[in-house]
């Protein structure tokens, strides 16, 4: 597998122009000189397509080729970056010299020989887009449409969408490293509008990963996602205005790792630790979270669609602990930030394509189970909610508010699930929230394979989890007091 990622990635990015290594060491050298520390190219070819469908007819099929290299050269704490689509040698060797003309400051590091190439196995190096035939990727949503319509009276419009991508890409770097990738993902979405005495709910859900089509369709995974989506929406029909006030919470597992995510995860990427922007800045070692919660970010798990072989600065992902039984351990690194901040890269450099700058982003990140029953949680809760899912959220890096809509919800009243609520908003502070965790559900669970991520206007697919939570004292707002 490791010889054919490397073929594959010479094949697509490097023999088309007759591109060879040694073009690759020529370019590297024009991106550097007197003033810099550090150079890499990043090479992508990139071909996606969607099919979307509405009420029963194909509203949009679209099919995308790009390819290009990003070239960058870093001086101190500056960087200079620059990219083309055009792969030939003179023009590469622009645009090294252009992203060395923006930083001038700083030592010279001597260039190093291109070594053995870095590539991994995580996942099939296949071109999804063609794992299935046009005729049957239509057929296939035309299929889940009739099966949702004819499953409840209620359906009054069913959304669906199939979404294929492959990523081939190489990197060189200064420092010698060399490494490739061949990236493939899938994704099925569904939305479900139902009504019912004239008032109109929905449900969405969907999944994926780094399969292709075939794998996507296994065991009957996007009717089991559709069916859940009418589930949703059917639930939320029968919905009563969500309670407000300060209240124990328990935290339904998967999906909602995405207020871990957002409320916790983005204050642990190493930029905003090495500006002292985010509330975890200076805090090493120190509890931020209560004890037995231990939180990771692991971008080497089979298959997920949050997972590479290698990162998008050519370092291998692994399992990063980031708060070890409540105790701040880790941060994720890209290579700029772990070495002005004299720490390892832990293969967290991602950008949204070549025409992007690398960042310190997560991955697949979750927090391990505990020991704690789920039941017991209910049990335990006199008057409270039951979040099973969230939505939308937002929230600021620099003090750790947050604010999340739940899209599915249930009150607890004397220990006992209960009514569904519509409206229920949490709101809180992530590290506050992480110190207020009581119980550890034993039944970790990752989402289905729909999460995308946003920074500094960059999109990359990442993964989230969580077990069950116990959360005492949150604030929820809803519509009655």
């Amino acid at each position: 597998m490791s010889e054919l990622v490397w073929a594959q990635a010479q094949q697509q990015l490097l023999l088309p122009t007759g591109l060879e290594l040694h073009s690759l060491d020529r370019a590297l050298g024009a991106a550097q000189g007197p003033g810099i520390d550090f150079a890499d190219l990043y090479f992508q070819y990139s071909r996606r397509e969607s099919w979307s469908l509405e009420d029963g007819i194909v509203k949009d099929a679209s099919h995308a080729i790009d390819q290009g290299v990003g070239v960058r050269a870093i001086s101190g704490e500056k960087t200079g970056f620059s990219y083309t689509e055009d792969l030939r040698e003179a023009t590469l060797t622009e645009a090294a010299q252009a992203a060395r003309a923006i930083v001038r400051d700083g030592r010279r590091l001597a260039p190093h020989a291109l070594g053995a190439p870095r590539v991994g196995t995580l996942y099939p190096a296949l071109d999804p887009v063609d794992s299935l035939d046009n005729a049957d990727k239509v057929a296939l949503l035309q299929s889940i449409d009739r099966l949702i319509r004819a499953a409840d009276p209620a359906v009054r419009q069913v959304s669906l969408s199939l979404i294929a991508a492959l990523d081939t890409v190489l990197i060189a770097r200064s420092d010698g490293v060399l490494a490739a990738d061949v990236r493939p993902m899938v994704r099925f979405n569904a939305q479900v509008v139902v009504e019912r005495n004239g008032r109109r709910e929905s449900g969405y859900t969907g999944g994926g990963g780094r399969y292709d089509y075939r794998e996507l369709l296994e065991g009957g995974k996007p009717e089991h996602w559709a069916r859940e989506a009418l589930r949703q929406a059917l639930v939320n029909l029968d919905a009563i205005p969500a309670p407000a006030g300060v209240m124990p919470v328990v935290l339904g597992n998967g999906w909602n790792g995405v207020l871990l995510h957002e409320a916790v995860g983005h204050g642990l990427e190493g930029d905003f630790n090495r500006k002292g922007t985010s509330t975890y800045a200076g805090r090493m070692g120190q509890q931020v979270a209560s004890k037995g919660v231990t939180i990771v970010d692991n971008g080497a798990m089979a298959k997920r669609r949050g997972s590479l072989n290698v990162d998008d600065e050519g370092t291998p992902t692994q399992e990063t602990v980031l708060i070890e039984d409540g105790k701040l351990v880790g941060y994720m690194q890209d290579t700029l930030n772990a070495r002005l901040m004299g720490m390892q890269p832990t293969g967290n450099g991602r950008r949204e394509s070549f025409a992007h700058m690398t960042l310190p982003r997560m991955t697949n990140t979750y927090m391990l189970a505990g020991q704690d029953d789920p039941q017991d949680m209910i049990k335990s809760v006199k008057r409270g909610l039951y979040a099973v899912n969230f939505g939308g959220g937002q929230v600021d890096i620099t003090n750790g508010k947050y604010v999340f809509s739940s899209t599915e919800a249930y009150l607890i009243e004397d220990g006992k699930i209960t009514a569904p609520v519509k409206g229920a908003t949490l709101i809180g502070n992530g590290p506050q929230t992480m110190q207020q965790v009581r119980m550890v559900g034993h039944d970790l669970a990752l989402d289905e394979g729909v999460g995308v991520c946003g920074k500094d206007g960059q999109s990359v697919p990442v993964g989230v989890g969580q077990p069950s939570l116990l959360i005492d004292g949150l604030t929820v707002g809803g519509t009655q007091a």
